[in-house]
């Protein structure tokens, strides 16, 4: 991804039910399977593959059907792939290549007594082996492309027209967009998957282009048979879960006397995709070792409050709430609220947002807090906060606020749910409905003394859909630039 924002945090399983994911996927425990059964009578080639002749054994012990006329069926398919891991995962080690001879490698132990990050580490090699797979075209194409005239035996890329490097860019361009589109939507690993045509779309279609030309459509056309192709080996490893192109929506396709358009709520025959929560791992951990950042919930359980707060303000809600959830776990309730109430201290740009993060982790802590929100009654930047919460929590003995904190309070929110949500629909309701029920609102309001009284004002002028309530809001705007010269 080009974009050089920060990430929204992700949310992870536990290491033991990630790990436990990882052996139950059909690529790593067939290549554990195969690791087990292989014995001092197992012949590999010289590339470390299983002779030709112990593949159906394989298979069998895979419980994999083999074709009985001796053809390579799904199980040969199947076993070999998951010997090759087994293999370059280090789970068997060659011991003579002369003799094509192998023993259990070190890495078998991994799966006995290993710790689940041990075993995760296991599976990120299965990963890798199996993304540089998916980066590689058809096998006929690649012996078509041999360069035979000199004997070198090499690849030539330019009879191939294919770039190994920005084969594999490509294929981590689409799984970082896949990551985000993940993890932006909560943070976790969601229940609604990605269409393949959209989620070829994101990598060839430019932002800024309105209506795609048919070269483009041509191109997210074969970026999506390409991925198509590359999720069906990535969906084994448990990278993704998979609904590959419908074949006969190919058929349909290809048929010339076909030219009925297909019903758009039948999208999910072109392909649907979703990462699986050890996808988001996997795709996490390489981005980490790539220098990305990558956050994930449960990062911030060890920092302070201030830390808490500023992160967690441009955070997703719904991560933002798993991640003060996380934070609170580890501390005691008061001494929590009194860490938060203040760290929600300050006139600089990000403290409504960040005093609208603490009433959101205060609503967590319950009514333990109350003597650190009774603490503050009298602060400035912090009374109307905890007059609100004692209000919610049912509390006796509130001191009324003053018009002065009533207004700046409504600043305060009004100024964080700018920076929360922009000119939200929710945010134009809550500007109308503070006009309707204050007459005198923008009269008063531009003597707020509050960073953001100007910009808070300008706003409403924008949201408010009355004219005469929007200039208002425009004229109390001007005055409170002016006031503040």
């Amino acid at each position: 991804m080009s974009d050089s924002s920060p990430l929204p945090p992700v949310r992870l399983p536990a290491e033991a039910e990630l790990a436990r994911d990882a052996l139950a996927t059909p690529l790593l425990s067939r290549a554990v399977r195969l690791a087990r059964w292989a014995g001092p009578g197992t012949r590999v080639g010289a590339g470390g593959e299983l002779v030709e002749e112990q593949l159906p054994a394989a298979a069998a012990e895979l419980g994999l059907a083999v074709d009985g006329d001796g053809d390579d069926g799904e199980g040969i398919a199947f076993a070999s792939e998951a010997w090759q891991i087994a293999v370059d995962t280090g789970l068997v080690e060659i011991v003579d290549e002369e003799e094509g001879t192998v023993t259990a490698g070190e890495e078998l132990g991994v799966i006995a007594s290993g710790s689940p990050a041990d075993i995760l580490g296991l599976w990120l090699g299965a990963l890798d082996v199996v993304l540089a797979d998916a980066s590689v075209p058809d096998l006929d194409d690649l012996v078509g492309a041999m360069d035979l005239e000199n004997g070198s035996g090499e690849i030539d890329f330019s009879q191939l027209e294919w770039d190994p490097e920005a084969e594999a860019e490509f294929l981590e361009g689409v799984l970082g967009n896949l990551y985000l589109l993940t993890v932006a939507d909560g943070g976790g690993a969601g229940d609604a998957p990605v269409p393949l045509p959209a989620l070829a779309a994101s990598m060839i279609v430019p932002d800024d282009m309105g209506e795609p030309t048919d070269d483009v459509l041509e191109q997210v056309s074969d970026a999506m048979m390409r991925l198509d192709d590359q999720f069906r080996l990535l969906d084994p490893v448990g990278l993704v879960e998979f609904q590959p192109v419908d074949e006969a929506l190919m058929a349909d396709i290809d048929d010339a006397a076909s030219d009925e358009p297909v019903d758009e709520s039948d999208v999910s025959r072109y392909g649907m995709v979703r990462l699986t929560p050890l996808g988001l791992y996997g795709i996490r951990a390489r981005m980490l070792e790539a220098g990305v950042d990558a956050p994930a919930v449960g990062d911030l359980a060890d920092k302070g409050a201030d830390v808490l707060l500023d992160s967690t303000s441009g955070f997703p809600q719904a991560a933002a709430q798993a991640e003060i959830e996380q934070w609170l776990e580890r501390r005691e309730p008061l001494g929590a609220a009194r860490e938060l109430l203040g760290a929600a201290r300050g006139a600089d740009e990000g403290a409504p947002l960040r005093r609208l993060r603490c009433q959101q982790a205060l609503s967590l802590v319950g009514g333990a807090a109350e003597p650190a929100l009774r603490e503050v009654l009298d602060d400035p930047e912090l009374g109307g906060l905890a007059r609100v919460w004692l209000a919610e929590h049912g509390c006796a003995d509130i001191p009324a606020p003053s018009e002065d904190l009533v207004f700046w309070l409504t600043v305060d929110t009004i100024a964080a749910q700018l920076s929360l949500e922009g000119n939200s629909d929710e945010l134009q309701a809550l500007v109308e409905g503070l006009a309707a029920q204050h007459s005198g609102f923008f009269a008063a309001a531009w003597r707020v003394e509050h960073p953001a009284t100007a910009d808070v004002l300008e706003a409403m002028g924008r949201l408010h859909p009355d004219k005469k309530v929007a200039k208002e809001a425009r004229k109390a705007a001007f005055k409170a630039r002016s006031a503040a010269q």
